[in-house]
């Protein structure tokens, strides 16, 4: 039996994290913080509490963005700097490298474009800060924004930033397709 641990964002905690498990069925053990991992800082943080769930696991699927890029205060900055992001996205990386070899990084998904917080422009910058770097350190990338992309409006809710059951669906298929690649 395999064991796979799934960290990220709302996105996966009531996204596609709430399908992954069934449809990898009894071959895998899947382990997913009740938490939701919201900001890349916050993972960093909870790494150290969650390292006693995941040092064994086989492969780890990962995602962090959309708190990072939310623009919750009236200056207009994103929450997370871009430097701020990349630096703590490789320190997070470093950390799941020394776990397995066996990594997933799921690229942020697009919101809807009237999301008064999050906006598609940031999170395709941030995105393509990161994949390099993590490619570079190996990591498989599972581009969800790609997926989801192609129909926003059938895959992202009503409240403009969560996955539709649809959106959930795709994208449950797409995360256990890349995880089961790793054989």
């Amino acid at each position: 039996m395999k064991k796979v641990a799934l960290l990220g964002d709302s996105i996966r905690q009531i996204g596609y994290g709430l399908k992954v498990p069934e449809l990898l069925g009894k071959e895998y053990e899947v382990f997913q913080p009740e938490d939701n991992c919201r900001f890349v800082k916050y993972t960093l943080r909870m790494m150290f509490d969650l390292l006693q769930n995941i040092k064994d696991c086989d492969i780890i699927h990962w995602n962090n963005g959309l708190w990072d890029i939310c623009r919750l205060f009236e200056d207009g900055e994103p929450f997370t700097s871009e430097q701020e992001y990349v630096e703590n996205m490789i320190r997070v990386a470093t950390i799941l490298k020394g776990i397995t070899p066996n990594v997933i990084f799921a690229t942020t998904t697009p919101v809807r474009k009237e999301n008064p917080y999050n906006r598609n422009e940031d999170i395709d910058r941030y995105n393509a800060l990161v994949v390099p770097k993590l490619k570079e350190m190996g990591f498989v990338i599972n581009d969800l924004n790609g997926l989801i992309r192609n129909d926003i409006e059938k895959y992202i809710c009503d409240d403009l930033i969560h996955l539709t059951e649809v959106g959930k669906d795709i994208c449950a298929e797409q995360v256990v397709r890349c995880i089961k690649s790793f054989g």
